[in-house]
């Protein structure tokens, strides 16, 4: 399993803001809280629909849940989340929606960046430069760039993002390394792989977290998802906020993982 590489905070950082109904973190022990919770932010659409407004509106009030998420995350000691902003199947979505969606990421990105260094967030992108607007990979990439020493979490923004298509550039990009001589196809193991996806240091997801009710993992992290365990929870994203995390990490701290291994038998 690999780990963050988590060392002292080089700057002073500000503690996450409190909820408004003065929540607190449940008292999750250390050793089964979550290091990375990869999140499906699912039920943008169907939330503005169901209030007659645009999709694009649902979009809009699901920034404000994805950072109360990312501070309650912090709050609760999870040093992972990736959030699944923009798939490389939501290019088939309408010309408008796809527009918007470009124009969104960019501008969150950029409105947002301040606060997450301020909370001592390292920003990270995954996902594919082809298609992608020159505009967004350049907002991510200053992002990345004042963010880096930022050790409190890491926010991994997935735009652009598949399963597959991590995989296949993974692919990819080892066999040029074949064909050059740089490494040998004997030599090649899990470790080697994970050197060629695109955030190499993000550790495995203990956590896949879906929003909205769907059960499917759509194509999100499939490498990492190997030994994830998945909670599902039934609130549209523009609905959810920390509280809603929690009672996944709750969720996630009760089962009994073996990756693999037989259950104990019953005393």
């Amino acid at each position: 399993m690999r780990r963050l590489g988590l060392g002292l905070v080089s700057k002073p950082v500000r503690t996450p803001s409190p909820h408004p109904s003065g929540a607190t973190p449940p008292p999750v022990p250390k050793d089964l809280v979550p290091e990375h919770v990869a999140i499906v932010m699912d039920g943008n659409g169907r939330w503005a629909k169901e209030r007659g407004l645009p999709r694009t509106k649902g979009h809009e009030e699901g920034e404000s849940s994805l950072f109360d998420v990312v501070e309650g995350a912090i709050e609760i000691g999870v040093k992972a989340i990736s959030a699944y902003a923009f798939s490389t199947e939501n290019w088939s979505r309408s010309p408008d929606e796809v527009k918007f969606l470009m124009g969104f990421n960019r501008d969150v990105i950029r409105r947002r960046r301040d606060e997450m260094n301020e909370l001592g967030v390292r920003v990270r992108w995954a996902g594919r430069a082809p298609r992608l607007w020159k505009s967004v990979i350049n907002e991510l990439k200053v992002a990345e760039e004042l963010t880096r020493d930022n050790t409190v979490c890491t926010l991994t923004m997935c735009v652009n993002y598949g399963g597959r298509a991590e995989l296949t550039d993974a692919m990819r990009r080892m066999g040029e390394d074949v064909r050059a001589g740089k490494l040998r196809p004997e030599k090649i193991t899990d470790k080697t792989i994970e050197k060629y996806l695109y955030v190499p240091e993000l550790p495995d997801a203990d956590l896949i977290w879906r929003t909205s009710g769907e059960q499917r993992l759509s194509n999100y992290m499939l490498w990492q998802a190997a030994y994830s365990e998945f909670v599902f929870t039934d609130v549209l994203w523009p609905d959810v906020d920390r509280r809603h995390l929690w009672h996944a990490i709750e969720t996630y701290a009760s089962r009994d993982r073996r990756y693999g291994g037989a259950a104990p038998n019953p005393v």
